[in-house]
């Protein structure tokens, strides 16, 4: 039977750029962006923290929607980093878009 492996098996170096495809689809309640069930956020945060604790730039990429490519405050992940930052206890930073050279700059600007 072979081993599955695990983020614990690549060997991370301090300073490595990791990208973590999150599942933040989160619920809301009706007519608001206040989270109803955050266990989706809850669930990837032993990932982040193994990664912090690796002293490694941890990025995450997720989504809501953009319904026919147009860019909607309903579907601002805005929320989700608003709780993300109350769980870890640190600024969780948002962009506006996953690729582009606001995004580079971001990423390079981290710290480990």
């Amino acid at each position: 039977m072979s081993h599955m492996r695990s983020i614990r098996d690549l060997g991370l170096k301090p300073g490595t750029a990791a990208l973590v495809r999150v599942d933040y689809n989160v619920p809301f309640e009706p007519g608001t962006l206040n989270i109803s069930d955050d266990s989706r956020i809850l669930a990837s945060i032993e990932t982040i923290q193994y990664l912090k604790s690796q002293n490694c730039r941890v990025i995450l990429c997720s989504h809501l929607g953009r319904p026919r490519g147009e860019r909607r405050d309903e579907f601002s992940l805005s929320p989700v980093a608003s709780r993300l930052s109350e769980i870890i206890g640190e600024s969780v930073r948002l962009t506006r878009d996953c690729v582009g050279p606001e995004t580079q700059a971001a990423i390079q600007r981290m710290p480990n």
